[in-house]
């Protein structure tokens, strides 16, 4: 707890000068500064389980993720820990209230145990995951939003549950989630949408029975803006989960399509946003709320930037966001504020709630509240990725998971691929490392055959990374000339190859070389760098100014390393005293980039371990920036 206080003590003395930080982080320092310790949405009084909590701080995950900075992650840690006990109870979490509002958390326990691994993490998620095998449903399959809502399906719900759903059916390797995600998202979509305007109403109930349903089609009155934006952004971020060749994925690309033509239609051409009630802009009193869109431009800017929509929907997203920046944004003791969102708008209940025009416009409109700031910290996370976007557009970087291709049991009992794979965010995966890919632009695949011509085609940058040995892997994938000569004939085309060993007795150096030695470069079988305990000055390896790759990092953290010796046209671009640590070699229109170290898997970038002072995060993003410069997009056979 006292680590904890010290590091929110450290972001306290920053609110001062909020205006020269980016808006996400403007933003989430006025959500820490008002809920420092647990979440309670009115202030004062007991924290709650509430989905609110869940908005703000998978916002701050991606604040996390875009500057390796741990504070943000010990923020989200310390949040969740107030209500996760080491049994992995959730204090205040009733499951037999079936509330889908209550599974939204769920986002941040699994980023929790991904990153840790920690047990109660997993048995927290394991409760939630258990409400949904026996969450009530509609006959068509479709969850109750609530167990005193009965057959009734409200846009909000697909956001509370669905990523969480899709995310544990990756995680735990329960394949068939995938398709009653799909389920969920058609049910709504055919139920709910107008053919008319393509809009989705608030809700809808199956049976006919409330006073806000239309007899004929069961839909509620009116398009409520902040729903329309829940149910973007539970199909953007629900598709970060689905397999490539699931059939559900073309499905909810294509409902993304229908649901971004519709709302560009109704966004606001004076200001960029959109309206509580998005088609009646002229009724007065109508007004534009910032939930909706914040909402609505993170939806567009993501489905964008993942290539699910067209590109031009992200000037929409960019003119939403000025507007919110606009119109919407406060300052008052040095923190940035968010005005203009509505609380709450709901169907039903008591007091009855008819879902009428008036009804949406009684409801009251509040700064700073939660799920506004949450949206807000999301949709500028995106906003401030777009200038770095165009380096790697178009782009495919490809992760060998042929020559390193270790398996382990997965945490839902399934085999898995690990160890330096885009999807592992444990210490020693690439998730962070891909994420920085992402960021600018870039799209990532991995390779799990031996590469040929035709699986390499694609390709702007191919990394291979520790191939195995047999302590690793009983049968390994031995480098051998048939694949050295098809990757080489592949960089003299202009690939950026990218090749990361290790120590001696850790990687197989041996059969690697035949593929090195072809650009001059020879991993030498030795143990550099040798750390001992946590005396991390001991791998620390000063970068000289004019460096090619590293422009903005000073120094970097490398440990137990194999050296090189270079010859032909490889060039040393990083020294260790006389040891060279970092390689690069041109071969015909290509170029090679060789380290004896798989370095900047997450242990080593994410913050959480490494003191701040070594800028592997840093130097990682100088060295993805110089790769993708230095790339080309395709290749000419």
């Amino acid at each position: 707890m006292r680590k904890y206080i010290l590091l929110l003590m450290v972001f306290y003395t920053l609110h001062a000068a909020a205006q020269a930080q980016p808006y996400s982080q403007q933003m989430a320092l006025t959500a820490m500064h008002i809920w420092p310790d647990s979440f309670s949405v009115v202030p004062g009084k007991p924290a709650r389980w509430s989905y609110d909590q869940g908005v703000i701080l998978k916002g701050i995950e991606g604040i996390w993720l875009a500057t390796g900075d741990p504070r943000w992650f010990s923020y989200i840690q310390h949040s969740m820990d107030y209500f996760v006990g080491e049994d992995g109870r959730i204090k205040d979490y009733e499951p037999g209230t079936y509330n889908i509002d209550h599974v939204n958390n769920g986002k941040l326990l699994l980023t929790l145990y991904r990153v840790t691994g920690k047990e109660k993490y997993k048995k927290a998620v394991f409760q939630l995951r258990e409400q949904l095998r026996t969450h009530p449903r509609t006959n068509g399959g479709g969850f109750w939003h609530k167990n005193v809502y009965p057959y009734q399906m409200w846009l909000d719900g697909l956001y509370m549950a669905q990523p969480f759903y899709a995310e544990y059916a990756q995680v735990f390797g329960e394949d068939s989630i995938f398709n009653d995600v799909t389920r969920q998202f058609v049910l709504m979509e055919k139920n709910a949408r107008d053919p008319k305007t393509g809009l989705l109403y608030h809700g809808y109930d199956e049976s006919r029975k409330e006073q806000w349903a239309n007899p004929q089609t069961g839909v509620s009155p009116h398009f409520w803006g902040r729903a329309l934006g829940w149910y973007g952004m539970a199909l953007v971020d629900a598709l970060d989960y689905f397999p490539q060749n699931h059939p559900g994925r073309k499905e909810l690309i294509a409902i993304l399509n229908r649901l971004a033509v519709a709302v560009a239609k109704v966004q606001d051409p004076a200001t960029g946003m959109w309206f509580d009630i998005v088609d009646l802009p002229a009724r007065k009193p109508n007004y534009t709320e910032s939930s909706a869109t914040a909402m609505l431009a993170y939806t567009l800017a993501k489905g964008a930037r993942n290539g699910y929509i067209a590109m031009d929907y992200q000037a929409k997203a960019v003119k939403a966001f000025n507007g919110l920046v606009k119109y919407k944004l406060t300052q008052s003791d040095g923190f940035t504020n968010l005005e203009g969102t509505v609380s709450v708008s709901g169907l039903g209940g008591k007091p009855y709630r008819d879902g009428s025009f008036d009804y949406y416009m009684r409801e009251k409109v509040v700064q700073n509240d939660p799920k506004g700031m949450g949206a807000f910290i999301l949709a500028a996370n995106e906003m401030e990725m777009i200038p770095g976007l165009a380096a790697g557009k178009g782009k495919t970087i490809v992760l060998d998971n042929f020559f390193n291709n270790e398996w382990r049991k997965g945490a839902g009992g399934q085999q898995e691929r690990w160890h330096y794979t885009w999807n592992d965010r444990s210490n020693g995966g690439y998730s962070f490392l891909g994420n920085l890919f992402e960021q600018q632009g870039a799209q990532l695949q991995s390779l799990e055959e031996a590469p040929t011509a035709a699986n390499l085609k694609d390709a702007a940058v191919y990394i291979i990374v520790d191939p195995d040995t047999e302590k690793e892997t009983a049968q390994p994938n031995y480098m051998n000339e048939q694949s050295a000569v098809q990757i080489a004939e592949w960089v003299k085309k202009g690939g950026m190859l990218v090749l990361l060993a290790n120590d001696a007795g850790n990687c197989d150096l041996q059969h690697f070389n035949i593929l090195a030695a072809r650009f001059g470069i020879r991993f030498n079988e030795d143990n550099q760098l040798m750390v001992k305990n946590n005396d991390y000055e001991m791998g620390r390896v000063n970068i000289q100014p004019g460096n090619i790759i590293f422009k903005n990092a000073k120094n970097v953290y490398l440990k137990e390393i194999s050296s090189l010796n270079l010859y032909k046209t490889a060039v040393p671009v990083l020294k260790a005293g006389s040891i060279t640590a970092m390689a690069v070699a041109k071969y015909g229109k290509g170029t090679v980039f060789a380290l004896g170290d798989p370095w900047i898997y997450n242990e080593y970038v994410d913050g959480r371990k490494l003191p701040l002072q070594y800028e592997n995060f840093k130097a990682a993003k100088d060295w993805v920036g110089w790769l993708l410069k230095t790339s080309v997009n395709k290749q000419k056979n």
